[in-house]
């Protein structure tokens, strides 16, 4: 009989000290979520308002203390990505989130958590933390990612705001003018979306989609001849499309 009691008794105070385990881990992740958008909140009024700021002389860390927590944050990483490789999204988000507990700093860690929250969805998380990687470092990927963001929430003057500075970066790359032009036309902005296009689907020679979208440009601006001859494009990589053979016989009409 004594030997179950005791048997019981540390079955519970496991169950016990795994559980605290779970509750401190879990209030860990929130409180660090929650505090995302305040620190985008003070980044955004931080460029606002200009104060001029003292020089402040952190004391310096044991360097065997440091190395310790650069090897803590690059095992987790590592986990984390191991993670998100097999689809425990929840998992790699904790790992990357006990990550930034350890170091702050970490600008490849907040990235990676910043692309994990948009790839799973959490567009209003992600654009915080790329709010926040940009006061840190200008990356055309950041603007991109950012762009992406606002345009899933429908933010799409901020998207175009976003793109426009991916593409200012990175002005080679078509998808960056294609990007932009998207979100110009969710934002109504037809002037400033057709020449985007236009270009983005003259290097990105074979892509219909593009080219159904600049047709549709062409129409809210009144251009019919330039919208017939971009069906006329489209109708050369894709002669059985009935919806754009239709479009092009009814605009011959006008």
């Amino acid at each position: 009989m004594i030997y179950v009691l005791v048997l019981i008794g540390s079955f519970l105070g496991i169950c016990t000290i795994l559980g605290l385990k779970i509750v401190v881990r879990n209030r860990m992740v929130r409180r660090f979520v929650r505090s995302i958008r305040y620190r985008a909140a003070l980044a955004e009024q931080r460029v606002l308002n200009v104060v001029e700021e003292r020089v402040i002389c952190k004391p310096k860390k044991n360097p065997r203390v440091s190395a310790m927590e650069m090897q803590q944050v690059r095992t987790l990483f590592r986990s984390a990505e191991k993670a998100i490789a097999q689809s425990k999204t929840e998992e790699a988000e904790r790992l990357f989130i006990q990550a930034l507990t350890i170091d702050p700093t970490a600008c490849d860690v907040r990235a990676e958590l910043a692309k994990l929250y948009l790839t799973t969805e959490r567009e209003p998380k992600a654009e915080a933390l790329y709010k926040e990687l940009l006061q840190q470092q200008d990356d055309v990927s950041f603007h991109a990612n950012l762009g992406l963001a606002y345009y899933r929430q429908a933010k799409y003057v901020d998207a175009c705001r976003a793109y426009q500075e991916a593409l200012n970066r990175d002005p080679k790359t078509p998808e960056r003018s294609a990007a932009l032009g998207r979100a110009c036309i969710a934002a109504h902005r037809f002037e400033e979306a057709a020449p985007l296009l236009e270009k983005a689907a003259h290097r990105l020679g074979r892509s219909t989609e593009l080219l159904h979208l600049l047709a549709e440009c062409y129409l809210q601006l009144g251009h019919k001849d330039k919208a017939e001859e971009t069906y006329r494009r489209i109708n050369r990589l894709e002669p059985y499309d009935e919806v754009v053979k239709a479009k092009m016989a009814e605009l011959a009409k006008v």
